[in-house]
């Protein structure tokens, strides 16, 4: 097939464009090079064949990066590929083996922030479109681009562009920005992600650090703090917030024969993250079905007092804790503050503030649907095996493409699962790059087609 003899000889091509990609930083969570990211994307799009737009809402608001390219062959239908130009903090600068923006390459590895998340994905996106038109003089369905750079710190703004230019971003169904890729160098293949909702809860105790040994008449926020979480969940991971699973339904037959089949290896994850055992001590198919589908309480993070070396003997006058819920299908992010609010409420903590990040909800692809069969038959032919995933344990804007554009989206992509993405030394497999662009190849054309 000429397309794909295409991508086998253009690999450094694609190499080096990704490279320029991590060398330009973009980091959204403190507007480092948004701008020039955005610009330099849209320059890449065009130079591949595309008509390509930066599109704004307002001052302060990352601009998302548009491109969109029309079949001579098959008008009718339109492929979108949503995919993100920011990436995560490189911090702690000191835990990289080279500079974070280096875009360095080892073997088959090439490293920097964001060498998986997500430029090395979009990367394998737009050198699929152009081995289409290098080799064919045209692609197989309308292709749209829609690249935001707000995807690391919530995608606040999604769903407002989405609404506005809900007309120009009309598809037949989305291929979502990234995909994992197991041990056994199978793409996993996701019909949709869990939601979350990111609040921060603090209490206030006195106004300033005093010496501990005032402890014995001054309350400790800490404790206070400790007290009102603990509510929260068990030592299971269930989470005792009154009607918080009240909308959730079942797995579905068809979902539990997925969720079944599904590989996963206990001793290589626990190995991995060097632990013993997971959460309630699951085992097999309970922890396949918790990563599909549980809901989560964690705690991100817990400030108070004295975190520094060595001894100080403070009694903090504040603490404050950031906790992170995924969402499954039928949880409504703001009914779940509500609960969370009344819960803090009626076990005597109304003292506790809370303070809301950010909410999305989950959503998923029925995997009855014809698109998931053309994405599944490509990864099968491009990697010669592929999983289908229920859903991905993590969260991303999926749903209002669901909501707003009513569109199918599936997760398939190029990340090797222990690729360290939002950690220090992240990389990408160049091995992972290719087949990856030769999948999405082969996902336009079996799109076309059918």
């Amino acid at each position: 097939m000429t397309v794909l003899k295409y991508v086998d000889n253009n690999m450094d091509e694609l190499i080096s464009d990704l490279q320029k990609l991590i060398q330009q930083p973009s980091v959204s969570a403190k507007n480092e090079g948004i701008e020039e990211c955005a610009k330099l994307v849209q320059k890449l799009l065009k130079s591949t064949g595309l008509k390509s737009e930066i599109l704004r809402l307002k001052k302060g608001v990352a601009p998302i990066v548009y491109g969109e390219i029309k079949s001579k062959s098959n008008p009718g239908k339109t492929l979108m590929f949503y995919n993100h130009y920011d990436v995560q903090p490189a911090e702690p600068y000191d835990l990289w083996d080279d500079p974070p923006f280096s875009g360095i390459r080892k073997g088959n590895k090439i490293f920097g922030r964001g060498s998986t998340d997500d430029k090395g994905e979009l990367i394998t996106r737009i050198k699929a479109v152009k081995a289409c038109l290098k080799s064919t003089g045209d692609v197989p369905c309308n292709i749209k681009f829609v690249i935001e750079g707000e995807e690391e710190t919530g995608s606040a703004h999604i769903e407002e562009y989405l609404k506005k230019y809900k007309k120009k971003f009309a598809n037949d169904g989305v291929i979502w920005e990234f995909g994992y890729v197991d041990a056994k160098n199978r793409p996993i293949i996701g019909l949709g992600m869990k939601g979350l909702l990111f609040v921060e809860l603090s209490v206030q105790e006195s106004i300033r650090d005093a010496h501990s040994s005032l402890a014995v008449l001054i309350k400790n926020p800490a404790w206070r703090l400790i007290e009102a979480v603990k509510t929260l969940r068990n030592s299971d991971g269930n989470i005792l917030i009154k009607d918080w699973y009240k909308e959730v339904t079942s797995f579905s037959k068809k979902d539990l024969e997925l969720i079944k089949k599904e590989p996963f290896d206990d001793g290589v994850f626990k190995k991995e993250f060097g632990i013993d055992s997971f959460v309630g001590n699951k085992k097999n198919l309970d922890a396949k079905k918790a990563l599909v589908g549980d809901a989560t309480c964690n705690i991100a993070g817990f400030v108070s007092g004295y975190t520094g070396d060595g001894a100080k003997t403070v009694l903090p006058g504040s603490a404050l804790v950031k906790i992170d819920f995924r969402l499954i299908p039928k949880m409504d992010p703001k009914k779940q503050v509500s609960r969370l609010k009344k819960h803090l409420k009626s076990h005597g903590f109304s003292d506790v503030k809370i303070k809301i990040f950010h909410g999305e909800a989950a959503a998923r692809t029925d995997s009855s649907h014809p698109f998931v069969s053309q994405v599944k038959i490509a990864a099968d032919k491009a990697f010669g095996k592929s999983i289908l995933n229920v859903s991905n344990a993590g969260t991303g804007p999926m749903y209002p493409f669901v909501d707003i554009l009513k569109s199918p989206c599936i997760s398939i992509g190029s990340t090797y699962m222990f690729s360290r993405i939002h950690s220090p030394n992240e990389f990408a497999r160049i091995d992972l790059l290719k087949k990856t662009t030769k999948c999405i190849c082969l996902i336009m054309e079996n799109f076309g087609k059918n």
